[in-house]
C-alpha cells in the first residue's frame, strides 16, 4: 500500500500548471476567428486546428454526424476560465465542447515558451 501512495504522489509532482483544452467548431471560418482571438490576448499560446474531423454525438433526441473543426489549444490552468468565457462568447453553439486535459510532462523549452506567451 506505501508504494502506491508514492506512485501517486511521484505522478502528482511532475503535473505542470498548463493544459491543452479541446474545442470542436462547426465551421473552419468559427475555428479560425476563435483560435485566432484567444491568441492575440494571450489567452492561448498555441492553437492547432484540425480538419475536418467527424463527430457523431446524440443531440436533442437525434444522433447526428457532423463534420467538426477542432481546437486543440496550449494555455495555461489559470486561464481557463478567460479562456472559456471567450470561446463561449464567440462560438456558435449553445452547449460548445470545452474541455480541459493536464499536460503532465513536456519539454521544459516549449513548456517555458507557452508560459511565456499567455502572461497577462
Amino acid at each position: 500500500m506505501g508504494q502506491s501512495v508514492e506512485i501517486r504522489v511521484s505522478w502528482f509532482r511532475r503535473m505542470t500548471d498548463l493544459i491543452v483544452v479541446l474545442v470542436t467548431c462547426g465551421s473552419e471560418e468559427e475555428a479560425l476567428k476563435i483560435s485566432r482571438s484567444i491568441v492575440e490576448e494571450r489567452l492561448a499560446a498555441c492553437v492547432n486546428i484540425l480538419s475536418p474531423i467527424q463527430s457523431i454525438y446524440r443531440w436533442e433526441g437525434k444522433i447526428l454526424d457532423e463534420q467538426e473543426w477542432l481546437l486543440l489549444i496550449k494555455t495555461r490552468k489559470a486561464r481557463f476560465l478567460e479562456l472559456e468565457g471567450k470561446v463561449k462568447a464567440l462560438h456558435s453553439y449553445s452547449a460548445p465542447e470545452i474541455i480541459s486535459l493536464p499536460i503532465s510532462e513536456g519539454s521544459s523549452i516549449y513548456l517555458d515558451w507557452v508560459r511565456e506567451m499567455t502572461q497577462k
